[in-house]
């Protein structure tokens, strides 16, 4: 039991450390918003790229203009911090539970 509990440990920590991950990639797109960038720089269509097909997603379910101000990244926010405390927390309470019981 002692390797699914590590397996399961592991797996809680990557997907913990992927999501903080795309949460400042997030942050990135949004602080690049708020000037004129260069369509045509690596950063910026990379930024566009991992992130528009998620905001693309959230603004066509969800209509989150308002005042001019985009706010469906701030719903990725939330999305990913209720991952965090949610799934990665359940992984790590079912991974310790797992070494206790074997």
């Amino acid at each position: 039991m002692f390797i699914l509990a590590n397996f399961l440990d592991a797996l809680a920590q990557v997907l913990y450390y992927l999501l903080e991950f795309y949460m400042w990639i997030v942050i990135a797109r949004a602080v690049i918003s708020w000037v004129n960038p260069d369509p045509y720089n690596p950063i910026v269509r990379f930024l566009y790229a991992a992130t528009e097909p998620v905001l693309y997603r959230l603004r066509r379910a969800f209509p989150l203009y308002g005042g001019g101000i985009d706010f469906s990244p701030i719903l990725v926010f939330v999305a990913i911090i209720f991952l965090q405390r949610f799934l990665v927390q359940s992984l790590y309470d079912l991974a310790r539970s797992l070494r206790f019981m074997g």
